[in-house]
């Protein structure tokens, strides 16, 4: 068969998948407008990155790290999920609830906003630095801006019409991004970081009135108030939870090492985030809804789950291994020569960040039928394992201890919520499992490739060291191609074949 009829028949079901109304042509679609949408602004972000870490002293990263994890302190004691609980429930599309999600957001928000003005000076005192008082308070305007987006913004996500939403988050972001980069050639100090980092969600109110116009009312109805409350309180607690797991490893580090070494640390953990960040987004805005429509029916719910943490292992592992082989040298043209010597926690980061994102499917499942609450004893699990790994794994193995609480942590959240899918729906572990299987060979071969590649010294230099580490991943994907046709096929299989008794429960 010629490339031309393999062209031609792509396209034709290409075009199959993604039109009609049908979920699984929704679902694609709103695929295609949010990876556009989160290329476009990731791609910025790793473009904004390269020019600041060459205009800006690793310690400006370091002071930043430390307002926006103070900021999500905040936050997340304050979280109140009603985002999440407008796009679940079946009435959230009514103009009642909208005006009842927003000012519950609006006063969340201000909330938060009046506890981070009144500890800045507190933070600026614990870390001795007086410059984080006022960084604080300026920054974080990000949080009033966000509160006060469009009450109709919501409903692109609930409604399945991510190209609005595209236009809204990504936009935003993008606009906020550029206007960084602008203010680094003219300020040439964090606070540039700081400005930028408000003006982003600044950018996304004024995109949200003009995309989904509608100002809120001041009529509030107390049903609708009542009915997003009770599924927000289920998942009360959770974003603080949240909050241990991925921020107190700044927290330490910032008291043990010098604003400098959290810079260079942070940065290089952000850059295995970065397509994380991409990717998790891209999968919670499609699947929440997703799931939502199709929670009474849990046999598709585990064929949905699947499929798409097939595709997530299949693509993953054999990054973590590109990571692991040529972190030095990535870190040493991406950022310059200061920031090579992260390579240990680029390479614990992927690891924990690949297990991350297969925890967040899981997580959409349970949001999406309503049961927020499910993820507690897993996020409870590493916020304890955080606590107690983080101080002493600091200050054995340095700068890389953060990453390595870390992935003790997920790994522990991980095995919960496994278990507590299976509980849930009725899945089958054993066709869960099978998806790892082509993905661990294949990496294994190019991992051995590339050490081997590294021992006979043809690796020395990093472009040659960045162009076998691609290279031993493109054999990686090559090997995987069958674990990708059998994707569908291992979908279909995955209900158990007890589930017409019913799943367990715990």
């Amino acid at each position: 068969m010629n490339l031309t009829k393999l062209y031609v028949r792509g396209r034709a079901a290409l075009e199959k998948a993604v039109q009609g109304g049908s979920l699984r042509a929704k679902t694609m679609r709103g695929g295609l407008y949010l990876t556009g949408g989160s290329v476009a602004e990731q791609g910025s972000r790793f473009a904004r990155n390269m020019i600041l870490t060459r205009l800006l002293a690793p310690g400006a990263f370091g002071t930043m790290a430390i307002v926006m994890s103070s900021s999500a302190l905040v936050t997340a004691m304050t979280e109140i999920g009603q985002r999440f609980a407008v796009i679940q429930n079946p009435r959230g599309g009514e103009d009642e609830y909208l005006n009842a999600g927003w000012w519950m957001g609006m006063g969340r928000s201000m909330l938060t906003y009046g506890i981070i003005f009144a500890m800045a000076p507190f933070v600026a005192h614990f870390y001795g630095n007086g410059e984080l008082s006022a960084l604080l308070r300026v920054a974080l305007l990000s949080m009033l801006f966000d509160g006060a987006m469009s009450p109709r913004s919501i409903l692109p996500q609930k409604e399945m019409k991510f190209g609005r939403w595209m236009a809204i988050s990504n936009g935003g972001a993008i606009c906020g991004v550029i206007l960084t980069v602008v203010l680094s050639f003219v300020l040439r100090d964090v606070w540039a970081l700081a400005i930028g980092s408000c003006s982003e969600n600044a950018f996304r109110c004024l995109l949200s009135y003009i995309v989904c116009p509608g100002p809120p009312k001041l009529a509030l109805n107390r049903s609708a108030v009542r009915d997003l409350y009770r599924y927000s309180r289920e998942g009360f607690g959770l974003s603080f939870l949240n909050f241990i797991f991925t921020r107190t490893d700044i927290f330490v580090l910032a008291k043990l090492y010098s604003a400098t070494a959290l810079g260079v640390y942070t940065m290089a953990v952000y850059l295995v985030q970065t397509p994380s960040v991409f990717l998790t987004n891209m999968l919670v805005q499609i699947l929440l809804p997703t799931f939502a429509h199709v929670q009474e029916d849990k046999a598709r719910v585990n064929r949905v789950l699947i499929e798409v943490t097939s595709w997530v292992i299949l693509l993953g592992l054999p990054a973590m291994v590109g990571c692991y082989l040529c972190g030095s040298s990535l870190l040493r043209l991406i950022y310059g020569t200061r920031y090579e010597g992260a390579a240990g926690p680029l390479a614990v980061a992927a690891v924990v960040v690949f297990l991350s994102v297969l925890n967040v499917l899981i997580t959409s499942v349970f949001a999406g039928m309503g049961r927020p609450g499910l993820h507690r004893r897993a996020v409870t699990a590493s916020a304890v394992i955080m606590i107690i790994a983080i101080y002493p794994a600091c200050k054995l193995f340095g700068v890389v201890g953060g990453q390595v609480a870390a992935l003790l942590a997920i790994v522990a959240s991980y095995a919960f919520q496994v278990r507590r899918m299976r509980g849930l729906t009725g899945l089958n572990l054993l066709r869960y499992g099978r998806a790892f299987v082509p993905a661990v060979l294949a990496s294994a071969g190019a991992l051995g490739i590339g050490l081997f590649a590294r021992f006979v010294g043809l690796a020395n230099g990093p472009s040659a060291n960045i162009a076998i580490g691609a290279t031993v991943c493109a054999i990686a994907y090559a090997l995987c191609v069958p674990g990708f046709l059998r994707i569908r096929q291992t979908a279909q299989a995955a209900v158990s074949p007890t589930m017409s008794e019913g799943p367990t429960t715990e």
